[in-house]
């Protein structure tokens, strides 16, 4: 065994099938344990070594030892996939991966040379939440959130594979954050490859009868919207399935059936109208009936549905990517590929005594409570307000909560923008950039600062 010191150590451990609480691996101290599945187990664990950094992580350990080789490769790949769409794609939808090592336990074969990622610490999962009754104002948004994270993802270029309500953590304000990229998988053109693995209560129709290949079996993100129709479903039915039977592969057996035309879908009643409609057309039984209804779609259908602050039902023309290009980080493989320029600072205290003033605001908390400029969380400023906020359309420069940015005139009615609390405008400030990082002006909707300055009104672009 390793000594206490030493980097990605472990010490304090008297047993081979659990790390107790108090147990010291790498620079982390274990808390809890929080669960086990069958290629990993979690944990919650503090910093060892003082408070620098999140005051609580999690700590999923994935051992090798023992393993025969396919499983220990099956392993290894699995945490491949992890740490590169972590470091990769981030957003704030996505549960953070902050590093990763290899445990040096040499006293202690169970768990030497095991793959340890440490990532964000969640406060729950959409399971324990369906288990305890999602209450009705949640559900809504719960869904919402987890429409962005697919957006961005597929955006990215990745499908989830394995989508379920144990891998959508929920933080202490139940913003949501997807997570266990195991299964993750890359896309090329159109599709990618797995293995033949997943949970049988969430594979669309064709994966049932899918061909192996030398490759895997082929993904594409329409599996991932079939997940999120029996998602849906559940969120607005206390847990059920919209297929029966007793067993997985019981239920596996009638979406077939239905995927075959052999039998219609059948949902609970208890699924409102309009969720009722999203969730039939999230499973669609086939790949091309499914393939029109993208997440970013179906999130514009969402933001279309939320009543707005000034209320009654109204229909807010926001569009897929609305939401998720405002949050979208610098790591985003369609904002930042290599023909966007680096992150560049817009630090608090950049004003201009002939201008007002505005200060950036990202209502997602986890952001907010962040002391680093973390690029999860950076925030895109439109070139034109009158055109779609979408990736063709956001300037090199990013900018984070609490920034303050001079700003000299407003466009009243411009596109229509969503933020992460349902809160809706059309409202945007033209804002002044330091010189140097591109643009020297550049376009910050309204619903992403809380002032509203007394501003001209700017001569309205043309689109």
């Amino acid at each position: 065994m390793t000594s206490p010191g030493v980097p990605g150590g472990i010490a304090g451990h008297d047993r081979t099938d659990e790390l107790p609480p108090g147990c010291r691996v790498g620079g982390w101290v274990v808390s809890e344990l929080i669960g086990s599945g069958g290629w990993s187990t979690v944990y919650a664990a503090r910093p060892a070594d003082g408070p620098a950094g999140p005051a609580e992580v999690a700590l999923k350990i994935m051992p090798t030892a023992g393993l025969a080789p396919r499983q220990a490769r099956r392993i290894m790949e699995s945490a491949r996939r992890e740490v590169e769409l972590g470091s990769r794609v981030g957003h704030p939808r996505l549960i953070g991966l902050l590093g990763s090592f290899v445990l040096a336990a040499p006293d202690r074969p169970a768990v030497d040379g095991a793959i340890v990622l440490v990532m964000e610490r969640a406060s729950g999962s959409l399971r324990e939440l369906l288990d305890a009754g999602v209450p009705e104002a949640d559900r809504g948004p719960l869904i919402a959130g987890i429409c962005e994270g697919l957006a961005h993802l597929h955006r990215s270029g990745w499908v989830h594979a394995d989508l379920k309500p144990e891998n959508v953590l929920l933080g202490a304000d139940r913003s949501v954050k997807l997570s266990d990229f195991g299964l993750a998988t890359e896309l090329t053109g159109t599709h990618g490859y797995a293995p033949p693995m997943g949970t049988l209560d969430y594979l669309p129709p064709e994966r049932w009868r899918a061909p192996l290949g030398e490759l895997g079996v082929r993904i594409r993100p329409t599996a991932d919207i079939w997940a999120l129709g029996i998602v849906v479903h559940e969120v607005f039915s206390s847990g059920g399935s919209p297929f029966s039977g007793a067993t997985p592969v019981a239920r596996g057996a009638a979406v077939q059936e239905y995927g075959e035309g052999r039998a219609p879908l059948r949902m609970d009643h208890a699924v409102p109208p309009f969720w009722r409609e999203l969730a039939a057309d999230c499973l669609a039984p086939t790949h091309e009936a499914r393939a029109p209804h993208t997440a970013e779609s179906l999130l514009a259908r969402i933001a279309d549905h939320q009543e707005t602050p000034a209320g009654g039902r109204q229909r807010v023309r926001a569009r897929a990517a609305v939401l998720a290009t405002a949050m979208c980080g610098v790591a985003a493989a369609t904002l930042c590929s290599d023909a966007v320029r680096p992150v560049v600072s817009v630090p608090p205290g950049v004003v201009d005594s002939t201008a007002g003033t505005v200060r950036v605001f990202n209502a997602e908390r986890s952001c907010r409570e962040r002391v680093d400029r973390h690029p999860g969380c950076s925030l895109g400023l439109a070139i034109d307000p009158v055109r779609p906020y979408t990736a063709d359309n956001v300037v090199p420069t990013r900018v984070w909560h609490g920034d303050v940015l001079a700003a000299d005139c407003q466009v009243p009615d411009g596109q229509p923008i969503v933020d992460e609390e349902a809160r809706w405008s059309t409202r945007w400030f033209r804002v002044r950039l330091p010189s140097g990082s591109g643009p020297s002006v550049a376009w910050l909707p309204a619903v992403r600062t809380k002032e509203r300055p007394a501003l001209p009104e700017c001569p309205r672009p043309t689109a």
